[in-house]
C-alpha cells in the first residue's frame, strides 16, 4: 500500500502537480484553485449569449436569462464532465461552458427563425458530436495526436488575439477610441507581472493563488481608477429559474446541418482539449484507457449541448483555457471540478453575484487569459513534439497552420463566399482542424 501511495506521489511530481488527479485537495485548496477557474471562463461564457442577443435586438429581460442560463448549463455540464455518470463524461478537471465557434451560425439561424430555431437546431445538431464519440475508437487513424495537437495549438493562437483585444481595452476601447491606451496597457501588464512572479513561487499557496492575486490586485487597482461601477448591481436582482423550452423550439434543416457542421469540429477540438488534460493531469495520452476518456467527453460535450438547447442556452464545449489554469496552479484533481460546478449554478440562479465578476474590466482579464491562452498553444506543442515528425507530419503541420492562421489574420479572404460557408470557416480552428483531418488522412510519402 506504501508503495503504491509513493508511486502515485512521485508520479504527481513528477508531473509539475500539486494534487493529481484523483487526490483531494483540502477545502480551502479546492476553492482556491475553483475560484480561480471561474475567474478565467466566467467572462467567456457570458459574451455568446450577449454578442448573439446583440445581434438579434433582444430586449435587456431576454438577455438577462440568456446569460444566466449559459452559466446555469455550464455549472451542470462541468459536473457531469468531472463526475462522469456512465459512458458520459471524461473524468478530468474539465470545464465547460458556451462555444465561441457558434456564434455565426447562430446569428444567422437566429435571424432567419428567432430563437426557437437556434435552440432546435442547437438540440438536433448535439447528435453529429454524440454520434462522433461512439465511433471515436474507428476513426484513431484520422483524428491522431497529430491531429490533435494542431487543433490545440490553433485553439491557443486564436484565442491570443481575444487575449491581447482585451489588454487593449477591448471592442469598447476601439469605439471610443481609447484602445491600447496606456492605463490599459499598464493595467494588463501588472495583472501579467503579479502572475508570473507569483507563479514561480516555491510556495505551493501562492503558485495556486497566483490568477487570484493578479486579477484581486488589477481589479483594486481599476476601482481607484474609477473603471468600476457596482451601482449597476441594482439593477440585477431577481432570481431566474430554469424553464425548459421557455421560448419554444422548431427545426430548421439549414440551420441543423450548419451547426451539425461545427460540432463534428467541436468534436474535434474536444478531443484535442482532452487529450491535452490528460497530458497535464499525469494520464495517458494513448491506449484504450485515454479512447474511453475521450469518448466519454465528447459525448458529454454533446449531451450537455442538448441540455443548452432545452435549457434556452447555446453549444456547450470543453474550455481550452482550464488546461492552461491547471499547469498554472499545478491542480488536477477532478473534485475541483465540483465546486466549479456548483459556482456556476449558483451564479446563474442569482445574477447579481455574477454582475461582480462581468463588471472586471477587460485590461484586467486580457493580462490573465493571454497567459494562459499563451500556456494552450504551448501543451499543443508538447503534444506535436512527442511525435514523431517525419516529412508527412511536416506537410500536415504546415498546410494546417498556413490555412488556419490564414482565416484568422486575414479575414477577407472569405468575403466573397456564400455566407453560409463564410460563417462555418471564419473559424482558424474549423478551418486547420479539418485540414489537419483531410491531410492526415490522404498525404501519403514513402519514407527514405
Amino acid at each position: 500500500m506504501e508503495h503504491k501511495e509513493t508511486e502515485t506521489a512521485t508520479k504527481t511530481m513528477s508531473q509539475g502537480l500539486i494534487y493529481g488527479l484523483e487526490e483531494r485537495p483540502p477545502l480551502r485548496d479546492a476553492l482556491f484553485a475553483a475560484i480561480q477557474h471561474l475567474l478565467a471562463i466566467f467572462v467567456a461564457i457570458i459574451t455568446p449569449p450577449l454578442i448573439v442577443a446583440g445581434a438579434l435586438n433582444l430586449d435587456l429581460e431576454t438577455t438577462g436569462f440568456l446569460v444566466s442560463m449559459s452559466l446555469f448549463v455550464s455549472g451542470v455540464a462541468t459536473f457531469i464532465q468531472c463526475r462522469r455518470l456512465g459512458p458520459v463524461g471524461c473524468g478530468l478537471l474539465c470545464v465547460q461552458g458556451t462555444s465561441f465557434s457558434f456564434i455565426g451560425p447562430i446569428i444567422a439561424a437566429g435571424l432567419a427563425g428567432g430563437l426557437p430555431a437556434v435552440f432546435g437546431a442547437t438540440i438536433a445538431g448535439s447528435v453529429v458530436e454524440m454520434l462522433v464519440s461512439r465511433v471515436l475508437k474507428f476513426m484513431r487513424h484520422i483524428i491522431t495526436p497529430l491531429v490533435s495537437g494542431i487543433v490545440v495549438t490553433l485553439i491557443g493562437l486564436s484565442l491570443i488575439r481575444v487575449g491581447i483585444t482585451a489588454c487593449g481595452g477591448g471592442e469598447a476601447a476601439k469605439a471610443a477610441g481609447t484602445f491600447g491606451a496606456f492605463e490599459h496597457i499598464g493595467l494588463s501588464a501588472l495583472v501579467l507581472a503579479l502572475i508570473i512572479f507569483f507563479n514561480r513561487s516555491s510556495n505551493q499557496y501562492l503558485r495556486m493563488s497566483s490568477i487570484v492575486i493578479g486579477l484581486a490586485v488589477g481589479y483594486v487597482v481599476s476601482y481607484a481608477l474609477g473603471k468600476v461601477n457596482f451601482s449597476d448591481i441594482q439593477n440585477y436582482g431577481s432570481l431566474n429559474i430554469p424553464v425548459p423550452f421557455r421560448y419554444g423550439v422548431t427545426f430548421d434543416i439549414s440551420a441543423i446541418i450548419s451547426l451539425g457542421l461545427v460540432y463534428l469540429i467541436t468534436a474535434i477540438e474536444a478531443y484535442g482539449d482532452i487529450t491535452a488534460n490528460s497530458l497535464i493531469s499525469g494520464q495517458p495520452v494513448e491506449g484504450d484507457k485515454f479512447m474511453k476518456r475521450a469518448s466519454g467527453g465528447i459525448l458529454a460535450d454533446g449531451f450537455n449541448s442538448m441540455l443548452a438547447g432545452i435549457f434556452n442556452s447555446f453549444p456547450n464545449s470543453i474550455f481550452a483555457q482550464n488546461n492552461g489554469m491547471i499547469q498554472l496552479t499545478g491542480v488536477a484533481s477532478r473534485y475541483v471540478g465540483y465546486f466549479i460546478a456548483v459556482m456556476l449554478v449558483f451564479l446563474g440562479l442569482f445574477p447579481a453575484v455574477g454582475l461582480v465578476f462581468s463588471l472586471m474590466p477587460e485590461p484586467v482579464l486580457g493580462g490573465a487569459t493571454l497567459l494562459m491562452f499563451g500556456t494552450v498553444a504551448a501543451a499543443g506543442i508538447r503534444i506535436i513534439a512527442s511525435q514523431n515528425i517525419n516529412r508527412k507530419a511536416t506537410l500536415v503541420i504546415a498546410i494546417s497552420f498556413s490555412l488556419g492562421l490564414s482565416v484568422e489574420l486575414v479575414p477577407e479572404i472569405l468575403t466573397q463566399l456564400p455566407e453560409s460557408v463564410r460563417s462555418i470557416f471564419s473559424s482558424g480552428i474549423t478551418t486547420g482542424g479539418l485540414t489537419a483531418i483531410i491531410t492526415n488522412a490522404i498525404i501519403r510519402i514513402k519514407e527514405d
